[in-house]
């Protein structure tokens, strides 16, 4: 029913997040040798918007959703409204929490991989070096 209210809410408040980060990045310039951390926030961006984006349209499809308030179908009336707010404590806490932890996931296995790339970047160069001519 409202379970993408949750992701939809930190997507807006990781959105603020970004800018304020880019701002302070512009600023303060960050090493080429890492990926900044506002790109790394952008996928986490993403990964929110597109999830509440199609958990919105599901919802709007199975007519859950509608056009007029108060918008959530279930929340008109006000023994629904406590089944909206356990989908949301539950289902949609749930979701960003995983999105969050897969995002995670990811930031690390990018360091790791970045950093190989670095190393076998040095080595090869290092190897270029040694070789006379």
């Amino acid at each position: 029913m409202a379970c993408f209210i949750v992701p939809t809410t930190e997507a807006i408040v990781t959105t603020i997040g970004k800018k304020m980060m880019q701002k302070h990045e512009e600023k303060h310039p960050v090493s080429t040798d890492k990926i900044s951390f506002s790109e790394k926030l952008g996928w986490l961006n993403k990964l929110l918007w597109g999830g509440s984006a199609l958990l919105a349209m599901e919802h709007l499809w199975h007519g859950e959703i509608s056009p007029f308030p108060p918008f959530l179908t279930a929340a008109a009336d006000a023994q629904e409204l406590t089944v909206v707010l356990h989908e949301m404590a539950t289902s949609g806490v749930g979701m960003a929490v995983l999105v969050t932890a897969v995002w995670g996931v990811m930031c690390v296995v990018s360091d790791k991989i970045h950093l190989k790339q670095l190393v076998n970047q040095e080595q090869s160069d290092s190897t270029t070096e040694e070789v006379p001519v």
